[in-house]
């Protein structure tokens, strides 16, 4: 064997060495970045749910309101006032929940294959709990604080007569004020309706390990 050749060998021993022999250091390093990395990832897909549930929220939300005014201006004349609020508020509710169930399943909070299997009628129940709860009861109870308590109707005088003047448009303060506040309802309710359906109606429970014979 040659000196140069010698050489060569000691140099490839060393380098060897050398990356074989990571200071302690380096690893945690890397495992700092691998876990800054993977919560990054979990952060923007948690982003990116709630982005698509308040994309639903806002077509639940359409939905509900068209519902809801259709029923409201057809039995107005009818009822009394808090019966065509609160009639057209449960038929809103009974079809924007199906709604909200359909597009929760299909694009919100699809299956996970790591997760047991939903059972749709169930999660459809959960769903109408859910709802139930932010959809009727609270919601009906923000109607009555919008009407009873803040009086909405006063703050309207004005924009009642620009409709009017502007457009020719006859409504009452009343009803202005009662097809507003389903719409101030929703920054309360939507926050809530995630939660609930995240975390209860749409949640998976680990699929268990299959025991061995």
């Amino acid at each position: 064997m040659d000196d140069t050749q010698g050489i060569n060998t000691a140099e490839s021993f060393e380098i060897e060495t050398i990356g074989n022999h990571q200071k302690p250091e380096d690893n945690i390093e890397n495992t700092d970045i691998d876990k800054a990395g993977t919560s990054e990832k979990k952060g923007l897909a948690a982003l990116w749910q709630i982005i698509k549930f308040g994309l639903v929220g806002v077509s639940n939300t359409l939905v509900s309101q068209v519902v809801y005014n259709v029923v409201y201006y057809l039995i107005h004349n009818v009822v009394s006032y808090d019966a065509a609020v609160q009639i057209g508020n449960i038929v809103a509710f009974i079809i924007s929940v199906l709604n909200a169930f359909f597009w929760q399943s299909k694009f919100v909070f699809k299956e996970s294959e790591d997760g047991e299997h939903r059972v749709w009628w169930q999660v459809l129940i959960k769903t109408y709990v859910a709802y139930s709860f932010t959809g009727l009861f609270l919601n009906a109870v923000l109607l009555w604080f919008w009407s009873k308590v803040v009086h909405i109707d006063q703050y309207l005088v004005s924009p009642v007569n620009w409709l009017y003047n502007n457009w020719g448009w006859r409504i009452t303060a009343e009803d202005l004020g009662a097809s507003l506040s389903p719409i101030l309802n929703m920054f309360i309710t939507i926050p809530l309706n995630y939660i609930i359906n995240k975390f209860w109606a749409y949640r998976q429970k680990k699929k268990q390990p299959e025991s061995e014979d």
